[in-house]
C-alpha cells in the first residue's frame, strides 16, 4: 500500500525585519510609514482623490480615511502589524528623497502555516503614473516577500478596466490565473477582478 510523503510544516512566523529598513531600487525606495509622514501623507492622498476613488472600497459612513486622525490611526496601527508580522505596508519615495511620498504598496493578511501567502495592494500618484515606478515597487516588495520575510506565494487582484495596474502587475512578472465575479466590493458596487500570483520558485527563477 503506497505511502504519503509527510511534509515539513513552514513555520508559523519568521522575525520581521526592523521598521528601519529601507529597500532602495534605481529610481525610487520602499520603507515603512512613519508618524511623521502623515501630513505629507494626507496631502498626497487629498490630491489624488479622484484618481484613486474608482479603485477603492467605499470608506465607513462620516470617516474620512486622508483626515490626520484617521491616518495617524493607521500609521500606528501598520507599524504594530509590521512588528507582529501581520502585513507590510511601504510608502514609496524617491531614491535620493526620503520624504517624497509617491504612492503606497503593501503586503496584507500575510497568512502562514501551510499557505505562507500575503495579499498584494498599491497606489501611485497620478503625477508618477506610466513611467514604471510602481513595477519598480511591487519587484521591490515582492522580493521583500520571498528574501526578506519567506512567504511561498503573493497574489493580487485587479478590476479588468484598471489597465494600468493590469500591466504593472504583467510587467512585474505576475501570472494571471483567472477571473473572479463580484470579488470586492468596490464604490459600493460588486466588481469583477482578474487574479495574479507569483510564487517564490517562479520569482527564483525568473530573469533579473
Amino acid at each position: 500500500m503506497p505511502t504519503l510523503a509527510v511534509l515539513p510544516r513552514p513555520p508559523d512566523s519568521v522575525p520581521s525585519p526592523a521598521l528601519s529598513l529601507r529597500t532602495e531600487g534605481t529610481r525610487i525606495a520602499i520603507r515603512a510609514p512613519r508618524a511623521t509622514d502623515v501630513p505629507e501623507l494626507r496631502w498626497v492622498l487629498r490630491r489624488n482623490a479622484d484618481h484613486l476613488r474608482p479603485w477603492s472600497p467605499l470608506p465607513p459612513a462620516g470617516e474620512d480615511p486622508s483626515s490626520l486622525t484617521e491616518l495617524s490611526k493607521a500609521v500606528l496601527r501598520q507599524r504594530r502589524e509590521w512588528k507582529r508580522g501581520e502585513s507590510f505596508v511601504f510608502l514609496v519615495v524617491l531614491a535620493g528623497d526620503d520624504e517624497r511620498i509617491l504612492g503606497r504598496i503593501a503586503l496584507t493578511a500575510v497568512v502562514r502555516g501551510v499557505f505562507q501567502n500575503a495579499y498584494l495592494g498599491y497606489w501611485i500618484d497620478a503625477e508618477h503614473q506610466g513611467r514604471g515606478l510602481m513595477t519598480e515597487a511591487v519587484r521591490l516588495a515582492t522580493s521583500f516577500a520571498f528574501e526578506g520575510v519567506r512567504l511561498h506565494r503573493v497574489q493580487a487582484a485587479v478590476m479588468p478596466t484598471n489597465l494600468g495596474s493590469v500591466r504593472v502587475l504583467d510587467k512585474a512578472g505576475y501570472r494571471r490565473e483567472g477571473l473572479a465575479e463580484r470579488y470586492l466590493q468596490i464604490g459600493g458596487r460588486w466588481e469583477d477582478h482578474l487574479l495574479f500570483g507569483v510564487t517564490s520558485e517562479e520569482w527564483g527563477s525568473r530573469d533579473r
